[in-house]
């Protein structure tokens, strides 16, 4: 597979990793959910061992990466 498709394919996975990638208070909540998020979206868009592992790393940075939303006061 060429790369252009490779990063066509996993496009969706950073989408939906941002989506998910806020879940927790801390940092390392936020990495973990971001992980499972982006490992489960690259092995559904994938459907091999690289796309989830690749999933997961992309999912990771972008959790650990978020700030988490203050609660309203």
């Amino acid at each position: 597979m060429t790369a252009m498709k490779m990063m066509l394919k996993l496009a969706p996975v950073l989408g939906l990793t941002a989506l998910l990638a806020a879940c927790g208070t801390t940092t390392e909540q936020r990495a973990a959910t971001g992980a499972l998020g982006g490992a489960v979206a690259g092995q559904a868009i994938g459907g091999n061992t690289g796309a989830t592992v690749a999933g997961g790393v992309i999912g990771a940075v972008a959790g650990a990466a978020t700030t988490p939303r203050k609660p309203h006061e």
